[in-house]
């Protein structure tokens, strides 16, 4: 059993590492984008790339029609059933629906776009960059296909040097767009970024080799159908959150203006920086896992707690790093300007916090292909965090928005715990428990040590010492787990040097 347990650490911790690994430097190279437009444009500029790119989520939502949950679903069924004419099905239906909802919703997008400038900005100025989405929308589009390809066979490398390649030249592409062109350039950004994206996608899926097979109309009804029965209420589930991203900055955006929105979004930014390496994980590998076991409870509760000690682990030192130097990270990703987002960081790394703990469990819920209580489960969180927003915007200001993001998730947390007891029987086990305690203890003392350490220098001293001692305490424990050692791992480091 202890045999058992350290492989099952190991390749979790390895396939968060690889996954993580590539998010982390895909959100650093997009932060590089980001501090060029806080530079040359300010928090006007942020904020109106924040817009563009919820305007364009929320397009490739629709169009993507829940197929990538039930694309990787599917395929990664067909291939555990060793059925490669299914995948080859499965594949090809999912392509050619994409191909048309994808031109549909451009063609659509690009008919409304007088309609949602006025809605959203409050005049026709936006009209042609929002045009240029559409055609980002379809792309992105296009992209699913061959991430439910790459995902759906466990293709967890390739994905991530896709990943990074995307993000390294989509980026190369677009800075230039926005030093020549200042604001006018950031949809062309995104345009290209979507671009670089697929044609990673292309590239690396192409090393797939598929049964060679036609697909029959009644063939191609039956497979959609199927997809869609749980895709459809993924897709609604997936579009109310980007609705719910689209209303957040609007109620931002009436309040404070359009700076407002730009340093709200880099608080949130930089607050998930340093873990959406470890959530990015969950999606990618952590999900099909869990739905090719989603029927043995006991299976599923282990594997949700494997999950959840090794996500604490890697999240709680980038957490304490986050708010013990939050305002150099403001300072460095973005400029001077922007440090308003210091508390609203401070406030919503607890948010984070609660959503490292919260989405293992949640997982459950879509591995069981339980699409109506995804859906029921998303919009209640949703429309809770709409109203706690409102709420403390009008009590706390800007900082409200770290504030609601907090307690949405503490509300959040609780009712997956219960969720996850109601259709799983799967507790959060004892050890997690207290990790859970400890990391919320140790984020406590990393908050308040700045009210009570006035010195500046004696601050950051210790604010290193405190960061450098809980990360190796987390590094320890993950030696133990996965029975590789500290000592082998600086080994083989200089050994590659």
């Amino acid at each position: 059993m202890k045999i058992h347990n350290k492989t099952q650490y190991r390749s979790v911790l390895k396939s968060s590492s690889l996954i993580g690994g590539s998010a982390f430097i895909n959100i650093f190279i997009q932060m590089i984008k980001t501090k060029v437009i806080a530079v040359l444009l300010g928090p006007t500029g942020v904020g109106l790339m924040n817009m563009y790119t919820v305007l364009s989520t929320t397009g490739s939502t629709i169009a993507g029609l829940g197929l990538q949950s039930s694309g990787v679903r599917s395929i990664s069924g067909a291939i555990g059933e060793n059925d490669s004419l299914r995948v080859a099905k499965i594949s090809k239906t999912i392509a050619i629906t994409l191909w048309f909802t994808g031109i549909a919703v451009c063609i659509l997008t690009i008919a409304l776009s007088p309609i949602i400038s006025q809605q959203t900005f409050g005049n026709s100025q936006h009209v042609n960059p929002i045009r240029i989405l559409s055609l980002s929308i379809l792309f992105a589009n296009l992209l699913v296909g061959k991430t439910c390809l790459l995902q759906g066979h466990r293709r967890i490398a390739d994905i991530a040097k896709q990943s990074i390649l995307g993000a390294i030249s989509g980026t190369v592409i677009s800075i230039p767009c926005i030093y020549l062109l200042g604001e006018s350039g950031i949809a062309i950004s995104l345009l290209l970024t979507s671009i670089s994206l697929f044609t990673g996608g292309v590239w690396f899926s192409r090393k797939i080799i598929m049964a060679e097979t036609r697909i029959s109309i009644p063939e191609f009804k039956s497979e959609l159908k199927s997809l869609l029965s749980f895709g459809l209420p993924v897709m609604g589930v997936a579009f109310q959150g980007a609705l719910m991203a689209y209303f957040l900055r609007l109620i931002i955006l009436n309040k404070f203006d359009m700076a407002g929105v730009g340093i709200w979004s880099a608080a949130f930014a930089i607050s998930g920086v340093l873990t959406n390496f470890v959530l990015n994980a969950m999606g990618t590998d952590y999900y099909p896992r869990l739905a090719a076991i989603s029927n043995n409870y006991a299976k599923v509760s282990n594997e949700v707690n494997t999950q959840l000690e090794i996500a604490l682990l890697l999240a709680v030192p980038a957490l304490v790093i986050t708010v013990l130097f939050a305002p150099y990270a403001i300072e460095l990703l973005y400029s001077g300007k922007f440090d308003q987002a210091v508390p609203i960081l401070r406030w919503s790394v607890y948010g984070i916090l609660g959503r490292v703990i919260s989405w293992p469990l949640g997982f459950i819920i879509p591995a069981q292909g339980r699409g109506i209580l995804f859906f029921i489960v998303e919009f209640f969180s949703n429309i809770t965090h709409l109203l706690l927003l409102y709420s403390c915007v009008n009590s706390f200001e800007l900082v409200g928005t770290g504030i609601a993001f907090m307690l949405n998730y503490l509300i959040f947390t609780v009712l997956m715990i219960f969720v996850a007891k109601k259709i799983a029987k799967t507790y959060i086990s004892r050890r997690n428990t207290k990790m859970i305690f400890l990391s919320i203890i140790t984020l406590l003392v990393s908050s308040f040590a700045h009210y009570y350490i006035a010195n500046a220098v004696l601050f950051y001293i210790t604010g290193f010492i405190f960061a450098i001692l809980v990360s190796y305490i987390c590094a320890k424990r993950l030696s133990i787990l996965t029975g590789v050692k500290m000592s082998d791992v600086k080994m083989k480091l200089f050994n590659k040097r």
